[in-house]
């Protein structure tokens, strides 16, 4: 059977994508490869391609919101079958023996490989990870837009199941992107009265109709006068500095504000938080575990799903265009024809 995987890549920073061919080599004992029916864009990709993080190979094939079915599968693979459809993020194999991997926590294992680094990522016809990283995907739901799920989604989900979020919590959500829409619809489906904190005024009505109980606009001066003490977790999904006193002076005794957008650095003195034993915490990408947990909450909760544009795999270009220079609602997603 032919290992040769055919995608799009970018061959030098600044440069578009074009057709690219590689050979992936022999399938390992404990991989499986992905026919890749559809892959979301994140920033990250665009990250990588711009090699911001100063870890790119050109040439470098993008994507890590992989969905598609099992093509193959190595010979240490169990508990996936041949067509089943999966989903796989960030993350495509971990070393599975330490002590984070036996805990269930491998997305902290320091081993942990990304499928886009080292290796070439979701923007081709194939691709291939350790089995334990492909998420089964329940029934029902469309391969087409569910993508996201796999960075964003997980992304905002982990900490609702690391720190225990409760039905009757009070939660704030900064931002109302990529990461943001899903946080607000998370939370709502798992009973929380959710806040939307955002500089666009214009958003308000979406952020409603996504299950939001209040917008705040956060271009309004004063507007967080009233809501001191207010908030059990806030959620922070921007990549921009924030007025971090006042949204640590938003949340209870015990409250958390927790940043997973690519903010440069958050300043609090230490008072602000020791009074009332608040916390300040990040998180990466969830794990297999959480994962899982994730999509069968969206499968008896649909209207969890991200809201995408879609465009067909001959369009990249322009759907990193979009990415780059315009508002996507919210999510951008390749698929194949």
């Amino acid at each position: 059977m032919s290992n040769m995987i055919k995608g799009w890549a970018v061959h030098d920073k600044g440069q578009p994508l074009v057709p690219y061919e590689w050979d992936a080599g022999e399938l390992g004992a404990n991989e499986i490869e992905i026919n890749v029916e559809s892959c979301g864009i994140c920033h990250s990709d665009l990250n990588m391609m711009d090699n911001d993080f100063y870890m790119t190979d050109y040439p470098f094939v993008p994507g890590h919101e992989v969905v598609g079915t099992v093509g193959r599968l190595g010979a240490n693979v169990s508990g996936l079958s041949e067509g089943q459809r999966v989903g796989l993020g960030w993350y495509c194999s971990s070393c599975m023996n330490c002590e984070w991997c036996n805990s269930g926590d491998h997305n902290f294992c320091n081993q942990a490989l990304p499928t886009l680094m080292g290796r070439q990522g979701g923007f081709a016809d194939k691709v291939r990870c350790h089995y334990a990283w492909a998420i089964p995907i329940p029934d029902g739901l469309d391969p087409s837009i569910i993508g996201p799920l796999f960075c964003a989604g997980t992304t905002v989900f982990n900490p609702i199941i690391e720190f225990e979020l409760q039905s009757h919590h009070r939660v704030g959500v900064v931002g109302l992107g990529g990461l943001g829409h899903l946080a607000v619809k998370f939370l709502r489906a798992w009973g929380c009265h959710v806040t939307v904190f955002s500089s666009t005024p214009d958003k308000e009505p979406e952020a409603i109709e996504m299950g939001a109980h209040r917008f705040v606009c956060t271009n309004v001066d004063g507007c967080y006068n009233n809501l001191m003490g207010e908030f059990d977790f806030i959620i922070s999904t921007l990549n921009i500095e924030l007025k971090w006193e006042a949204y640590v002076g938003m949340l209870r005794p015990r409250g958390r504000l927790h940043i997973v957008g690519l903010a440069p650095k958050v300043e609090v003195a230490i008072f602000s938080l020791l009074a009332g034993q608040k916390s300040i915490s990040s998180g990466p990408t969830g794990g297999p575990s959480t994962t899982r947990k994730m999509m069968k909450f969206v499968s008896y909760h649909p209207e969890c799903l991200p809201i995408c544009e879609k465009f067909t795999f001959d369009k990249v270009n322009d759907a990193l265009h979009l990415l780059r220079h315009g508002k996507p609602r919210f999510r951008v997603v390749l698929y194949h024809k």
